[in-house]
């Protein structure tokens, strides 16, 4: 089946390849940057040769002149074109994207293995063709906006393609966040269950259409939060909000070893810590990390003997109080200890909002809850996948040598071995190469926003082979909310214009200037309250 529309605008011309070619074009009418072409080629599609529709995009467009030169002045240039002299050429640099065969209602994308011919028509593609390239079935497609240049053309990613995780990655202001909500809001309508690691409030308001009524899966929502947070926003503002607390007394000696940071190698000090659990677990009734570190303070004023009876001496005791203050500092601690199970759910979002804390209670919060779903996953006690985002990925798995998190490390092995048993990583982040790149190479598809530093953009760059140098040039020139996707998620690489939310934005800028009229507008409003009290005699002079 042809595609051919009658737009044509220009002919191949010079040399051609398989992957590119270059066309001369009107003046008056050449395709502009980014857009679509489709030219006739012949290709082997099951050992016969046959006629396809060979789509590609415009990677730069061209405009010379054989008369006017740089070398002239304004006076020479000025008599030409009043000579009526003004031959211009226009040429543009397309890039091959590939070709559709369809076999048993399955549409595949391959790349030429002939050259396209010169002197062949160069058409603008048609939106139906587009639609074939671009857009996934209902069941397996989630709409995440349409082409930058083809508003008409809307644009489905897969959802099988979340196997081998996402990054979606921008510098600030960009949209990244935005663009997560609008994945968030695909996949729930999808039945998905979505846990979202949420540092700064971004997605508290899933919730809420942007005209603050309800969404209508807002029941399906649910907002946990630690009483120890101080919250961007209060609590009754949003909607389904839940504590998320950890019973101290809940925690493994193991754990708390590693919470506390104490090394495998000091065993004197984990010999401490074992005891003193120990002993207060046979007391009877809860405990915190307040009772273990005073515990330990006691036992710093026992004697010698005393202490090898217990078969622990009096430096590990000392030593380890520095270790249990670690302890104190974390903010997370509660009277129960939320399970797993409460969080997991068909057909549910929980957003872990870590507002307010400080990075190691985010970061420890973090880590519980991604290791306790990849425990649930693995031990079947959860049958169905789990979309994890988490946003400012690079607080939590900095590259190696810059520091160690607790996140990191389950982190790295859900990125490595969560697809097998259903966990699915989005990493969303404004600083790609702050990003362990273990954790960050295994995303196979990136969702890649407007980013000008040099150094997250080689960073994207070694992260995946599918980025091309044609498009690490092109970022820099994308405007806020438009994004290049490549990967699993996608059939070709292809350029978007993410669509609206339908819910609100939790984590939006400030609006200053709006901020600062207000006050304005209080602060004249009591300057004129306090002339008329004054002017009534209400007021004493001052």
């Amino acid at each position: 089946m042809s595609y051919i529309h009658e737009e044509e605008v220009g002919r191949i011309v010079g040399e051609a390849t398989s992957t590119q070619f270059i066309f001369v074009s009107n003046r008056d009418r050449y395709p502009p940057k980014y857009e679509y072409l489709v030219v006739k080629s012949r290709e082997y599609v099951d050992g016969v040769l046959r006629d396809v529709d060979v789509l590609a995009q415009v990677q730069k467009i061209v405009t010379r002149s054989p008369v006017l030169s740089e070398n002239m002045d304004v006076k020479t240039v000025e008599l030409i074109l009043n000579a009526g002299i003004d031959e211009v050429n226009v040429l543009g640099y397309a890039r091959i994207l590939g070709y559709i065969v369809e076999k048993n209602g399955r549409k595949k994308i391959y790349m030429p293995r002939r050259a396209v011919i010169p002197g062949n028509k160069v058409y603008i593609a048609p939106t139906n063709l587009l639609k074939k390239f671009f857009s996934f079935d209902e069941e397996e497609g989630l709409y995440i906006g349409n082409l930058i240049l083809r508003q008409d053309v809307p644009v489905y990613i897969s959802v099988n393609g979340f196997r081998r995780h996402l990054a979606i990655l921008a510098q600030t202001g960009a949209g990244k966040s935005y663009t997560a909500g609008v994945l968030m809001e695909e996949l729930l309508k999808k039945c998905a269950t979505i846990v979202a690691i949420d540092p700064h409030s971004d997605y508290v308001f899933l919730s809420r259409k942007r005209d603050n009524t309800r969404f209508e899966l807002w029941d399906k929502i649910t907002v946990y939060r630690n009483p120890n947070s101080t919250g961007r926003y209060s609590v009754d503002e949003l909607d389904n909000v839940k504590p998320y607390t950890i019973k101290f007394s809940d925690l493994g000696y193991d754990e708390i070893c590693n919470i506390a940071g104490i090394p495998e190698k000091f065993s004197n000090i984990r010999q401490v810590i074992r005891v003193a659990l120990e002993e207060l677990k046979n007391s009877g009734g809860d405990y915190d990390a307040r009772d273990l570190y005073k515990l330990i303070e006691k036992y710093s004023r026992y004697d010698r003997e005393a202490l090898k009876s217990m078969k622990i001496n009096i430096d590990a005791v000392i030593r380890s109080l520095k270790y249990i203050e670690r302890l104190l500092r974390l903010k997370v601690f509660g009277d129960r200890s939320v399970d797993i199970m409460e969080i997991l759910k068909p057909c549910h979002l929980a957003d872990i909002d870590l507002s307010g804390l400080d990075d190691k209670s985010m970061d420890y919060i973090a880590s519980r809850i991604l290791r306790d779903i990849y425990i649930a996953l693995r031990n079947g006690e959860f049958k169905h996948p789990v979309f994890i985002f988490i946003e400012e990925a690079h607080k939590f798995i900095p590259p190696k040598g810059v520091g160690k998190t607790y996140s990191k490390d389950i982190i790295n092995t859900l990125a490595a071995e969560g697809r097998k048993f259903g966990a699915f990583l989005i990493l969303i982040s404004q600083r790609p190469c702050k990003i362990d790149s273990d954790s960050l190479s295994q995303c196979n598809s990136q969702i890649i926003m407007k980013m000008t530093n040099p150094q997250d953009q080689n960073a994207v760059r070694e992260s995946s082979e599918r980025v091309s140098e044609d498009l690490i040039s092109d970022l820099p020139g994308l405007n806020p909310g438009e994004a290049i996707i490549v990967g699993e998620v996608t059939r070709i690489p292809v350029m978007v214009k993410v669509r609206e939310r339908i819910t609100r934005e939790g984590g939006a800028d400030i609006d200053v200037v709006n901020a600062l009229k207000q006050i304005r507008e209080k602060a004249s409003l009591e300057t004129m309250e306090y002339r008329v009290a004054r002017k009534r005699g209400i007021w004493s002079e001052i």
